[in-house]
């Protein structure tokens, strides 16, 4: 069942869909974003088995304050046994996931249903 998004701040958006909870990021996410995002993101992660999809398709532009978000998200969510979903179709954040190796351990899909439909053991390597 899908719900409509809650717009919890101009950079994040949370909502259910198909039992996952997807948090799409929006827009410019560098520091501030960031720090907007991060207690969201803890409450969304700290849940046990939790099945996460972070959607990057709204971002515009991402650095490293982004890819600490992806990485608390992941660790948080593997602490608890869950599941970690990445989607992102942005070249140049493609490229930084790539090149800081996150890709490896939270490989991007180029779609929600990709993400969603993917089995059970593609959530990344602990």
């Amino acid at each position: 069942m899908r719900q409509e998004p809650a717009p919890l701040s101009r950079h994040l958006r949370i909502r259910q869909d198909r039992g996952h909870t997807v948090l799409e990021f929006r827009g410019e996410i560098d520091i501030a974003a960031a720090a907007e995002i991060a207690p969201h993101l803890d409450r969304a992660t700290a849940r046990p088995e939790a099945r996460v999809v972070i959607d990057l398709t709204r971002v515009e532009f991402f650095d490293c304050s982004g890819l600490r978000l992806l990485y608390r998200a992941r660790s948080r969510v593997l602490e608890r046994h869950g599941r970690v979903l990445l989607v992102c179709t942005h070249p140049l954040t493609l490229r930084v996931l790539r090149i800081t190796g996150l890709a490896r351990l939270l490989p991007p899909q180029p779609t929600l249903d990709a993400a969603m439909t993917l089995p059970e053991a593609t959530s990344g390597p602990v």
